[in-house]
């Protein structure tokens, strides 16, 4: 049956995006350990700097601020950016990137042109985005999660069933007889119930939401494009189950008129 590696296809993709979510969560990781590292400017000119109420910054000539703050690029660099750019052309500039992940003010903040110190403040504004960010992937870790974990219910419910009507169509109709045809009409029955009540979990699911603490979570809907806008189908568990239960149905028409003659 064709339709049955739409989920196969959905399976792999979940579990390419795990992957992708697990990589970037271990680089927020590693970034916000390099960050706690860098000591921040404690000097009296650590007044000039940014500062979170306005986003403003001041110039300074501290050399050794500078350089923390390009110690942070370096980071960002090494850790978050190859993960954020892996969807892109590659054209963007670090600087492009660090204000996609985190703010303007933060990468206005960390350009070389800007010349900020690295004070106290900046270095918790940039913690602060990093935690915020790896929150958000870890609401995003979970809820694929969940969606691997309902595509493996899926994707048994109907390996069973498609299962049974390979076997099933080992012995033509012609040659069952009429407790056998009524055994038959009442076991794709079943099935097509059993379809049913996958899509009607499935639409539910989609309903919900993966929550990740007070601020952070994912509608499961709104993962649907974003998985699957490759697909030849918007929703591959609602596609298959239709198909599945379409076949079913075929089946059991052809069932019921074996008995109709038979009787």
């Amino acid at each position: 049956m064709a339709g049955d590696t739409y989920i196969e296809r959905a399976q792999a993709r979940v579990r390419a995006e795990q992957e992708a979510i697990d990589a970037k969560l271990d680089a927020y990781e590693t970034f916000i350990s390099r960050v706690r590292n860098v000591q921040a400017d404690q000097t009296p000119s650590s007044a000039a700097g940014i500062t979170p109420a306005t986003g403003g910054t001041h110039l300074s000539t501290d050399a050794t601020g500078t350089d923390r703050c390009r110690t942070v690029q370096t980071a960002f660099a090494e850790t978050i950016r190859p993960h954020s750019v892996a969807d892109t052309d590659g054209s963007e500039s670090l600087l492009e990137t660090i204000r996609e992940e985190f703010t303007d003010a933060v990468a206005v903040a960390l350009a070389p042109t800007t010349e900020t110190s690295f004070t106290p403040e900046l270095k918790q504004m940039v913690l602060a985005e990093a935690r915020s960010r790896s929150s958000e992937a870890a609401a995003l870790q979970k809820a694929l999660n969940r969606e691997g974990a309902q595509l493996a219910n899926a994707a048994t419910a109907v390996d069973i069933i498609t299962a049974w009507i390979v076997e099933a169509n080992e012995t033509p109709l012609i040659d069952l007889g009429f407790d056998a045809l009524k055994q038959r009409h009442e076991t794709l029955a079943s099935h097509r119930d059993c379809c049913e009540d996958v899509a009607r979990g499935r639409q539910a699911f989609l309903r919900r939401t993966t929550n990740q603490g007070i601020d952070t979570g994912v509608r499961h809907q709104s993962l649907m494009p974003y998985l699957y806008q490759d697909f030849p189908v918007d929703h591959p568990v609602l596609a298959t189950v239709a198909k599945l239960n379409k076949t079913c149905q075929e089946r059991q028409r052809a069932v019921r008129d074996h008995l109709v003659r038979r009787v």
